[in-house]
């Protein structure tokens, strides 16, 4: 027996206390991996091969390895905090440094910048492409995501869809139509316009039964004002089974001017599924595409990383998108501190992605990722790693003794 077999189970021992007290320490800490540490024994080279009598000369520690499971996710108040759900990494840039990180907790900055907690910006795609129903058909120009905080420009009204039903049973209405005179007309809606200052109209639109059979008359108000849309009357005709016949595509609406200087239209106004059975004449949908100024008063972030802007005219609008990226071999990132990694050639090329594709995962807005220790396993594990601390002590005594009876023969 010799001290060296003792001594490397005290610094082996010492430092997987280190490690238990890390995992410890840090518990509470968002998006922290806990670590384990990994021991191998130690032989004296034999020169011959003849080491079948070597007994060792101890331990020595072989790797601090990450466990990069998934951490509990905690709700918080903040729509900024984003959890991962999956093997991701957020993408952060320090002044043209990359790091990668699975904690979160984001705010913007005074410019709009989406950044983390010790003001590194996080990365993502800052030009989305949408279709006309406002879905992200595709993205690109990674860089530095910033929210526009300025006001939503107003939109004039170009399209207008109106599904009604007319009451088939209906009598025909009397006389010239006169929007004053109800008996000159069989129903009529109202739907919102605007123009291209933003401000709102009430376009009326009122439908007449003619003695024709299958047969109406729509004519139109804005503001309530008479003579104001072209064309004066459309005419709609339906079949034997109250499908809409004519007009079969859209009418193009054209309004007189406004006092205000701005302009109104013209407004393309498609009746499709418009329909005359018996029942209530009423409104099945109505839209339009126009809308009035708005200011930014929330953001929200999808199970995509598809970054909204929700503004007061009740729009909400996609504005950038986050990337995650993955690693095939996550314990070869470097551990940095403040809860970030760097790449490394043992960590493989990073694959970025959108949240949703591939292995990276999806994220969920308002939440957090918790650290994945588990404080009772890791409390057990101390006591463990304390009780070899003592056993290789002790092993040092031993030798101790034997030396003290050596010397005193």
């Amino acid at each position: 027996m010799s001290f060296e077999q003792g001594l490397s189970g005290l610094n082996a021992s010492s430092k997987n206390l280190d490690v238990i007290g890390n995992n410890i320490s840090n518990a509470s800490t968002v998006g922290f991996k806990q670590a384990t540490t990994q021991f191998a024994d130690v032989y004296a080279n034999s020169v011959y091969g003849s080491g079948g009598l070597q007994t060792g000369i101890g331990t020595k520690v072989a790797a601090v390895a990450q466990q990069f499971t998934q951490g509990n996710t905690t709700v918080t108040n903040n729509p900024l905090d984003v959890a991962i759900n999956g093997d991701g990494f957020f993408k952060l840039n320090d002044n043209g440094s990359t790091t990668y990180s699975r904690n979160g907790q984001f705010h913007l900055d005074a410019n709009g910048y989406l950044v983390n907690s010790t003001g590194q910006n996080v990365v993502g795609y800052t030009s989305l492409t949408t279709n006309a129903s406002g879905g992200v058909t595709s993205v690109s120009s990674p860089g530095n995501i910033q929210i526009d905080l300025n006001n939503l420009a107003p939109q004039a009204t170009s399209t207008l869809s109106t599904a009604v039903n007319l009451n088939a049973t209906s009598a025909a209405a009397s006389g010239t139509f006169d929007p004053a005179n109800s008996s000159t007309y069989n129903y009529s809606t109202t739907a919102t316009v605007y123009d291209t200052q933003g401000a709102s109209h009430s376009l009326t639109l009122y439908f007449s039964k003619s003695s024709t059979a299958n047969t109406w008359a729509v004519n139109a108000t804005v503001d309530g004002v008479s003579g104001t849309v072209s064309p004066s009357a459309i005419p709609l005709t339906f079949d034997a089974s109250g499908q809409l016949t004519s007009p079969t595509s859209a009418t193009s609406l054209t309004f007189g001017a406004l006092s205000t200087g701005a302009t109104l239209g013209p407004v393309a106004w498609d009746l499709t599924g418009s329909t005359q059975v018996a029942g209530k004449s009423g409104v099945n949908s109505i839209s339009q595409d126009g809308y009035a100024q708005g200011q930014i008063v929330g953001v929200s972030i999808d199970s995509s990383g598809i970054i909204y802007g929700r503004y007061s005219n009740n729009l909400s609008r996609p504005l950038q998108q986050l990337q995650l990226a993955s690693f095939r071999n996550p314990n070869g990132l470097i551990p940095l501190g403040d809860n970030q990694w760097a790449a490394s050639q043992a960590a493989g090329s990073e694959v970025i992605n959108t949240p949703g594709v591939g292995i990276a995962g999806t994220v969920q807005s308002g939440a957090t990722e918790d650290s994945n220790v588990d404080l009772t396993n890791e409390l057990v594990n101390m006591i463990v790693a304390q009780r070899q601390y003592q056993a290789n002590a002790q092993t040092i005594k031993a030798e101790d003794t034997i030396m003290q009876t050596l010397v005193n023969l």
